[in-house]
Parts: C-alpha cells; sequence; structure tokens
C-alpha cells in the first residue's frame, strides 16, 4: 500500500511540475503577444502619421490646382465673354435635354 501511495504522490507532483511548468509557458507567451501588439500598435500610428501627411501635401496640391484653373477660367471669361456665353449655353441645353427626357 505504501508503494501505490508513493507511486500516487510522484505521479501528481509530475503533474504539478507540468501544470506549473504549462502556466510559465503561457505566461511568456502572453507577455510576448502583448509585446508584439505594443509594437504592431505603434508603427500603425506611425504609418498613420505618415498617411495623414501624404493627405494633407495632396490636399495643398489639389487645392493650388484648384485655384490655379479658376484663376485661368477667369481670365478666359474676361478675354472672351461672347465664347463664355456660347459654352454657357451650349451646357444649360445639354443639361437640359438630359433630364427633360422621358
Amino acid at each position: 500500500m505504501a508503494t501505490a501511495n508513493t507511486a500516487t504522490t510522484a505521479s501528481t507532483n509530475s503533474k504539478d511540475k507540468e501544470l506549473a511548468a504549462s502556466k510559465a509557458a503561457v505566461s511568456d507567451a502572453y507577455e510576448k503577444l502583448m509585446e508584439a501588439k505594443g509594437h504592431f500598435k505603434l508603427a500603425a500610428e506611425a504609418a498613420g502619421v505618415d498617411l495623414k501627411h501624404d493627405a494633407a501635401e495632396q490636399m495643398l496640391k489639389g487645392r493650388e490646382k484648384a485655384e490655379m484653373l479658376g484663376a485661368q477660367a477667369s481670365s478666359y471669361m474676361r478675354e472672351k465673354p461672347l465664347a463664355t456665353m456660347g459654352i454657357a449655353f451650349a451646357a444649360g441645353f445639354l443639361v437640359s435635354q438630359i433630364f427633360s427626357r422621358k
């Protein structure tokens, strides 16, 4: 009976050691996962800042281009008022034809 008790105690100690080793491995894996999560978060934030900067640059370039085209259109309208009225009439006529069809 003493041998059976010793075998059971040894088996329990072995299982406890395995359980403790498993808990330590899970804890280490969790810590590494949290560290990786932090690195990914920092990388994503840095990429987001870069994208925001690029988007702001593109918006400024687009605004400058729109202002330049607006200035060109204004100068064309001042230089050729009859042609401008003809273009406006033709565009209005085309839009009315498109929307009046059933």
